[in-house]
């Protein structure tokens, strides 16, 4: 077994206000989220939830995690592969079912990722970087993301087409061999 990893947080409510929880309305629900000696993130639950809609969630949080677990492994895995990635954007989208009790769960995590390669840049091997190549890297960090791979719903991939930097052009088609 390998090393086992701990993440401390520490959550604190701020949101009592002069009533505490006395009714489901009489409470704010504000609270920072601190990690270490980091700035604090200011929280709340989902505005749907009678959250402060300018406060992070814990639902967008956790879409987030995901969204940057897979853009860090990405990254690795582009960095050994010889593909020099010079930007990445993601625009990730969670769905999340609530039932009529209140109970709910996520079903889905998309990820959009959309990747910009440096210009004129090929593999190690002289082949160029290609939507193909890019894809595999993808797939690759399916196996890889911790966040991902703890969750029980999917976590889907539509990444954009292979970009390359600003005034660069794709590289040509590999020739194809003469018969």
């Amino acid at each position: 077994m390998g090393p086992l990893h701990t993440y401390a947080i520490d959550v604190t409510w701020t949101g009592a206000g002069t009533r505490g929880t006395a009714s489901y309305t009489s409470y704010s629900r504000d609270h920072e989220v601190q990690i270490g000696s980091k700035p604090p993130l200011p929280g709340s639950s989902d505005p749907a939830f009678r959250g402060d809609p300018a406060r992070y969630s814990p639902e967008e949080l956790f879409v987030a995690s995901i969204a940057q677990c897979h853009m860090l492994w990405f990254l690795h895995l582009a960095a050994v592969a010889g593909v020099v990635v010079v930007a990445y954007r993601d625009e990730a989208v969670g769905t999340m079912r609530v039932e009529a009790a209140g109970h709910g769960q996520f079903t889905e995590v998309v990820l959009r990722p959309r990747v910009t390669v440096a210009h004129g840049r090929h593999l190690p091997d002289g082949s160029p970087v290609t939507d193909d190549v890019l894809g595999r890297l993808h797939h690759a960090t399916r196996e890889h993301c911790f966040i991902a791979r703890s969750v029980n719903f999917p976590v889907r991939h539509e990444p954009t087409t292979v970009r390359f930097a600003p005034g660069s052009q794709a590289p040509a088609p590999a020739p194809t061999p003469a018969t």
